[in-house]
This record gives C-alpha cells, sequence and structure tokens, in this order.
C-alpha cells in the first residue's frame, strides 16, 4: 500500500518540537488528514550501580502534572552520536558516568502522531560525575532493587514506557522472573 502526501503545512514551532498538519492520498484514493509531532531523536539509559541497584529520577512532568520516575533520558544535539547522548544525559541528570553501554534497542513510542525516534541503552560500571541540570529541570536521583522498581510498574507508581521497556530489558537480561 502507498500512501502520499499531498500537502503539508507547519501550524506550531516550539523550542524542542513542531506539529505539522499533512493531507494524505489514501490506498483507495480518498484523501485524509493526519496531524504529526516532529521531534529529534532522543536517548534513554538505565543506570545499574556496582551493587546492582537501578537508579531512576523523579521530575515534573507537565502534561500529567505528576513527578515521574523514569530512567535519565535526553534529546540529541545537532550533530550528537546517540551513544554519546546517552553518557551525557546520564551524568547530566544522576551525576554518574559510564564508558561502557550496551544498546538495547531503537524504539518509536509513540508512532500514531509523533516521529521521535529513542535509542535505549543500559549502563553498568558506573564511576561518579558531576550533576549538570537545565535550567528548567528539578530532578531528584533515587535508587532502587531490580525487583522494587519491577514491583513499582505493577503498582502504577512507574508508568513511563521507556522505563517500563528498559527495566524489562534489564530483568530478561539478568535471567529473573
Amino acid at each position: 500500500m502507498s500512501y502520499e502526501i499531498v500537502k503539508s503545512e507547519k501550524c506550531y514551532k516550539g523550542a524542542f518540537l513542531s506539529v505539522v498538519k499533512d493531507e494524505i492520498l489514501l490506498p483507495d484514493g480518498k484523501t485524509a488528514f493526519r496531524e504529526v509531532v516532529e521531534r529529534g531523536a532522543a536517548t534513554a539509559i538505565l543506570p545499574i550501580d556496582s551493587e546492582g541497584n537501578i537508579i531512576l529520577v523523579r521530575q515534573y512532568r507537565h502534561p500529567f502534572g505528576e513527578m515521574m520516575l523514569e530512567v535519565p533520558a535526553g534529546i540529541m544535539e545537532a550533530g550528537e552520536e546517540a551513544a554519546e547522548c546517552a553518557k551525557r544525559e546520564l551524568e547530566e541528570e544522576t551525576g554518574y558516568k559510564t564508558k561502557e553501554l550496551e544498546f538495547v534497542c531503537e524504539m518509536y513510542p509513540t508512532p500514531g502522531f509523533c516521529m521521535e525516534k529513542l535509542y535505549l541503552y543500559l549502563a553498568e560500571n558506573l564511576e561518579q560525575g558531576h550533576q549538570n541540570f537545565d535550567d528548567d529541570e528539578f530532578i531528584e536521583v533515587e535508587k532502587y532493587t531490580l525487583q522494587q522498581a519491577l514491583d513499582m510498574i505493577k503498582s502504577g507508581d512507574i508508568k513511563d514506557g521507556k522505563t517500563i521497556l528498559l527495566l524489562y530489558a534489564y530483568q530478561a537480561k539478568k535471567g529473573h522472573n
């Protein structure tokens, strides 16, 4: 099946995303409208300390009006490789750094309307570094065992998709039930 963009109009351009309204030609010859959030690629990292604790960050997420527990993550800068972005975000948000990352997967978190691409990593062999928050970031760093983190998925204390995926990927790697 083929879909063709007949017309495209940028409706909004912000600091880190844009919204486009496309008119597309459907396989049956009819047209339909699709709104697309354009956003750059990003990375997310599950850090594991030398005792096997999972390091997560708690920060305010405005769309839901709540503090959410997540893995460190961030948008790639122009010309930046995904692994370098992951290392940078890890240190900026948690104060830990690593020389080794294990690539887990590339994913599209919300392909129905957003073109964001995420590169997911595990990070072990951590060393102390320095936190460096953005001006509008207020982050709390928390540590949990893998089992505690998995239990928090079931209890609804962890709701973030990238975090859930990385926790289950780490669980599978470790051979836990």
